[in-house]
Parts: C-alpha cells; structure tokens; sequence
C-alpha cells in the first residue's frame, strides 16, 4: 500500500511544481542571454523535489571545481533523482544533453528547450554529435555540459559500458572532463520504480582530466577508473 502511495506523492510534485515553474522559466530563458536564470529555476525544482522526498545531498569534491571553467561533465546514472541532486551539488552553470523524446513531455519538454539545453536523436549516430558540438560552441562562456555516457539508467546501480560522443565533444572542443560520481540515488529510487525512499545521496566531484592528454580509448579508460572509484 505504500508503495502506491509513494508513487504518487512524487509525481504530484513533479507535475505541481512543473506548473508553476514553466511560466517563469520560460520566461527568465527568452528574456536572458545565456540562460542562467531559467537554470537557476530548475534549481528551485531540484531543491523541492529533493526535500519532499526526504533526500539528503552530500557533496565532497566541489573544490575541484574551477570558477567560470567550462566542463565537460561525466557521470553515472542509475535513477531519475540524479538530475535534481547534480543540479544542485555542482554549483556551476552547465546545459543538459538529453535524449529528444523528453522534448516531447508537455510543459517540461519546452520548459528544457527554452533553458538552452541541447537534444540528441541517438537514432542518427555521427550527424547528432555533430549538432552536439554546434551547441556546445554556441553556449555561453563559462557554461558547461553534462552527459551521462552510460546513455541510460543502469538497473543495478552499477556502471554500464561507455559511449563515446561525450569524450568526443570533450576532444573536439578541447574542454576539460569533469568526472561525477553519484552514489545512493539507486537505493532512493531505482530503475523501474515510482516508489522512492528517503536516505542520502553522495556526489563525489573528481579532479578535472584534459581530454586531449590521452588517446580516445585511453582518455575513456580514466575517466570510467575515476567515476568507478567512488561507487
């Protein structure tokens, strides 16, 4: 019975606070230029999502963190509660690249397209990167991007096989790597469920890595150590 209930505790949250923070993040995303306050507002989402659900957020690392640096941002991911942790324990301004079918859910869909976030049709290979990088180029400076290259939630909590397009986009654009490791978010709502339970989640923010030091596969290599490491 709990369970059920649980379920939608969080998804009346997600769909109240959905309503009454798309005006105002559309809003603060047209009439800004870099969109940092439309950022700032998922922020408050995150923030609320995360109290009524009873996570506590613990944060080691942030001091690996350059000011006004521009990341390539590499993570794990094993439940939807990753997003609202990372947005609020990195404390920098980044964009999210994010697979197209959510640009489809009604409100939030457009909600992230307004935020400047960049959308990737997984389905045509070598022409989605290609218009990944475009983005990256055009984003503010100083604003960085976040990509799990897993491409998915794992259903176990533990690492699966990397993709290649983020260390790519980290090559070309001769931007740095900023392994994330997100630690607990699969015991709070793992893959395959609604029912969420109230503990901590951990992000571990690793020392920086130049992406163009290494080979590609070699550059992978450290980079999946790193995040392994905190897991």
């Amino acid at each position: 019975m709990l369970r059920p209930l649980k379920a939608a505790w969080i998804l009346f949250w997600a769909i109240l606070l959905t309503l009454i923070l798309f005006f105002p993040i559309v809003i603060a995303a047209l009439l800004g230029k870099r969109g940092d306050a439309a950022f700032h507002g998922t922020q408050i989402y995150a923030w609320i999502i995360l109290k009524v659900c009873g996570i506590r957020l613990k944060v080691r690392g942030r001091e690996n963190i350059e000011p006004g640096q521009r990341y390539v941002i590499l993570s794990n991911h094993a439940s939807y509660l990753d997003p609202p942790a990372l947005v609020l324990a990195l404390g920098l301004q980044y964009r999210w690249v994010i697979k197209k079918e959510l640009r489809k859910v009604p409100l939030f869909g457009l909600a992230l397209e307004a935020s400047r976030n960049l959308f990737i049709d997984r389905s045509k290979g070598s022409d989605a990167l290609e218009s990944i990088k475009r983005g990256v180029g055009q984003l503010p400076d100083g604003t960085g991007i976040l990509i799990f290259p897993e491409g998915t939630r794992s259903w176990d909590g533990k690492l699966l096989p990397f993709k290649k397009g983020g260390f790519v986009i980290a090559q070309d654009g001769e931007l740095p790597i900023l392994p994330v490791t997100i630690c607990g978010s699969h015991q709070r709502l793992p893959k395959g469920s609604a029912a969420f339970s109230s503990g901590d989640i951990e992000i571990v923010i690793h020392p920086p890595m130049a992406s163009g030091a290494l080979p590609l596969d070699d550059l992978m290599t450290d980079v999946r150590n790193s995040i392994a490491s905190s897991l």
